[in-house]
């Protein structure tokens, strides 16, 4: 049962950094944080790949700017096809004081098929980000072995990095790679291979806690079958994910696979926010499940604590379309959940504090279920409206949700990954990707679109994109780890 009280909360570290984590828990960062302002978020060029670059958007998120819900600066890449996807930070709250190492004050922003890592300077001037540093995917393939990377986290004595497969000298895309490769925080130079031992099978996403000295790591599939789009055999031949992995933290060696069962796929990787708790959460994606993953008496289990079935359709690619949860978060004081389910295109809140976890909030934003598409639903419930937002439509379903620090408001973008937009979304192609928010009833649950907040990404000046995952100057609920 989670829920973070305020007698648990005690400072991360004795941080003596000339720039230190501003919060030491996360409770004191829930009730003591300012209002977001800005918000950066990349943007993937879906429509033309061969000669328009990607770029990180800067968003002004403050209702009482003139610039509200609008892209205020482009980062443009310096190559074309990148896909930008997920972004880290050089240091969050675990920082422990390293000279040179200031909090928040660069973006670590990879592109999952060039391979190539961005460091982005967003402390010099948080509305104008400029680039830092950048490290070639050529070179990691050619030191490491590594490609496709995904995850980055700022850890105590290095940042973190997980990659998904590796390419062989001819190109071809193979899961042989896959593991997780550190950057030293203050020079940023690649450091080594993190990862003792045995080699996964796959890999994805990641988190750490440091007190209980574990990590744990989850699964995608085979790079040369995710970036082609979907194709539901491949789930059946083993081309795609189903385990867990628990790793000690300090001597970086394997000491533990969950298998999640067929056709899981887990995506995304959350512990509790409470520093102390062995306890945390994955989305999985095809099987759409939240499953619980948490040591007693010394050995790691999982359960599954949410699951969301299938639907019966007609005029849809199978019989039966599952939601496919594809991210989530959770807030600071590990009350509530929130999930997105890509597919059936709505947000849900739950209630984790109590057991079973109980749904108290649930908001569609787009979807393939929504009335007058082409998918009938067979069970003779009703679907939803297709929703809009300052008289424009959303395309895609929810995504990427990221959490303000004080739990109010949950924003949500509605791209996955390029080729699979363009196979289960093809209108967002012409017409973008969009980044709207909803407003959170932190006491007894609830979710509402903000009719006033939408940034469309169909209307940027060199033409729609789609975007991904949010981050705030100061820190978010995905991202800070204590």
């Amino acid at each position: 049962m989670a829920g973070y009280k305020e007698e648990t909360a005690k400072p991360c570290c004795e941080c003596k950094a000339e720039d230190t984590c501003t919060f030491a828990s996360p409770l004191e960062a829930m009730k003591g944080a300012a209002k977001e302002k800005l918000m950066y978020i990349p943007a993937v060029n879906i429509e033309d790949t061969k000669t328009k670059p990607d770029y990180m958007a800067t968003v002004d998120v403050d209702p009482e700017s003139p610039s509200y819900c609008q892209v205020i600066h482009r980062l443009y890449m310096p190559v074309v096809g990148d896909e930008l996807h997920h972004v880290g930070w050089n240091a969050c709250a675990s920082c422990v004081g390293q000279k040179g190492r200031p909090t928040h004050a660069y973006l670590v922003s990879p592109g999952v098929i060039s391979g190539n890592i961005y460091f982005i300077d967003v402390k010099s001037d948080p509305k104008v980000p400029k680039f830092h540093k950048v490290i070639e995917g050529k070179d990691l393939l050619e030191k490491f072995g590594v490609a496709f990377p995904h995850t980055a986290h700022c850890a105590p004595e290095e940042i973190i990095m997980s990659f998904m497969g590796g390419k062989t000298k001819e190109g071809k895309y193979i899961p042989g790679g896959a593991g997780f490769v550190t950057f030293d925080p203050v020079t940023l130079e690649m450091k080594r291979r993190w990862e003792v031992g045995k080699q996964i099978d796959f890999n994805y996403d990641f988190w750490y806690q440091p007190r209980r000295n574990v990590m744990v790591s989850s699964e995608w599939g085979d790079p040369e079958c995710f970036t082609n789009g979907f194709n539901p055999a491949h789930v059946a031949d083993g081309r795609y994910g189903r385990k867990l992995y628990v790793w000690n933290w300090t001597e970086r060696t394997l000491i533990k696979e969950l298998d999640l069962g067929v056709g899981a796929i887990p995506l995304e990787v959350r512990f509790l926010h409470n520093p102390d708790k062995a306890e945390g959460y994955v989305g999985n994606a095809l099987s759409s499940e939240m499953v619980r993953f948490v040591e007693r008496e010394g050995d790691w289990v999982s359960e599954i604590a949410i699951k969301v079935e299938p639907i019966e359709v007609e005029g849809w690619a199978l019989p039966a379309m599952p939601s496919l949860i594809t991210d989530f978060c959770i807030s600071l004081d590990d009350k509530y959940l929130y999930f997105s389910n890509w597919l059936h295109g709505d947000v849900r809140q739950y209630d984790i504090s109590v057991e079973p976890p109980r749904m108290v909030g649930q908001c569609f934003v787009g979807g393939s279920l929504k009335a007058g598409g082409p998918v009938k639903r067979k069970d003779g419930q009703p679907q939803p409206e297709a929703l809009k937002v300052k008289g424009v439509e959303i395309q895609g379903g929810a995504q990427m949700v990221q959490l303000s620090l004080d739990g109010k408001r949950l924003y949500v973008s509605t791209s996955l990954f390029s080729s699979w937009d363009r196979q289960f979304y093809p209108d967002m192609l012409k017409r973008g990707a969009q980044l709207l928010q909803l407003d959170v009833d932190t006491e007894k649950g609830g979710l509402t679109v903000n009719p006033e907040f939408l940034v469309d990404f169909g209307q940027e000046p060199d033409g729609p994109v789609s975007c991904h995952e949010m981050r705030f100057p100061g820190g978010d609920s995905t991202s800070d780890i204590w």
